[in-house]
């Protein structure tokens, strides 16, 4: 929203050269500036072009700095901190993943769990209507396999993926390392916090997002019922981009292991910088350059 005030880019224009039409007007009632320019070979009244630019690139670096403009960049990953996010909701017990979804996303955790180096900590969130946390951040990979292999069904009904990033998040922001959330749904946000209010949250702590869809959008029905789950990979593909990630879309047992493994050894990384301060300090230096100026070199005498 804070792009809309581009708009007054033409207005300041506009008045600038306004402006300058009456303070022109005003000079030659005091003095013959057509003369003075032939004997100095120069222009007396300045049109002042260098401080409409200096105040037109002052607002375009404050509304950049006001929107959060974000510098989204490849680089070599250091050591990070995971939290696991795992769907936990009833349309995981489709069947189109043997033996069902919920299982095969274990066991493709447990499988990234073992491929992570020994100085990663591991944190495990499941997630339906609301958001658990099964395993604070630790190094003991034992506490975090026991961990996911005891996520199940929860009785929550819906599924709060805003919730989920919101509580990962949470789980992260005291780290000094990297920190990324690996989040694996079969479904859409339909309950609890929005997505664009988690990503904002998340992002403000310079959180990686990279987001598994497990099944297709079509979807597939769910054991004993007539309910579809349906995938919301436009959503997901949303949060890997806002945040510089990654969204794999496993439509087989063998993609989900291939998404995990790849988040596992990846060497690079997109990363993240947010510019805003950078911006507004732009901002500051422009503005009171213009300030010295129009009370040196560019004074108006009256």
């Amino acid at each position: 929203m804070y792009l809309w005030f581009f708009l007054i880019v033409p207005v300041i224009m506009l008045i600038h050269f306004v402006s300058l039409r009456k303070i022109k007007r005003k000079a030659m009632l005091f003095a013959n500036y057509e003369a003075l320019e032939r004997i100095f070979g120069k222009k007396i009244l300045s049109k002042n072009y260098p401080l409409l630019i200096l105040r037109v690139l002052t607002l375009i670096f404050l509304v950049f700095a006001l929107t959060g403009t974000v510098l989204i960049y490849e680089g070599a990953g250091g050591v990070a901190d995971y939290a696991l996010a795992i769907d936990a909701s009833a349309s995981m017990l489709a069947q189109d993943y043997p033996p069902s979804r919920v299982e095969a996303a274990k066991d493709a955790a447990l499988s990234f769990v073992d491929t992570l180096p020994a100085d990663t900590r591991v944190g495990v969130i499941s997630f339906a209507g609301a958001s658990f946390v099964r395993q604070e951040l630790t190094y003991d990979m034992d506490d975090v396999k026991a961990a996911v292999s005891g996520v199940d069904i929860e009785l929550a009904g819906g599924t709060a993926i805003g919730e989920a990033i919101v509580s990962s998040a949470n789980m992260l922001v005291a780290s000094d390392r990297e920190k990324v959330i690996v989040l694996l749904t079969d479904g859409q946000n339909n309950v609890g916090i929005g997505v664009e209010e988690a990503l904002d949250y998340a992002s403000g702590f310079g959180i990686v997002i990279h987001t598994i869809g497990i099944g297709t959008e079509e979807g597939a029905v769910v054991a004993n019922t007539t309910f579809v789950s349906g995938l919301d990979s436009g959503t997901l593909q949303l949060i890997a981009e806002r945040t510089g990630g990654r969204f794999y879309l496993a439509e087989t047992e063998e993609e989900l292991l291939r998404a995990y493994e790849d988040i596992a050894v990846s060497t690079t990384r997109q990363l993240s910088l947010d510019l805003s301060s950078y911006l507004m300090l732009i901002a500051v230096a422009l503005f009171l350059t213009e300030l010295v100026l129009v009370n040196s070199k560019y004074r108006t005498i009256p």
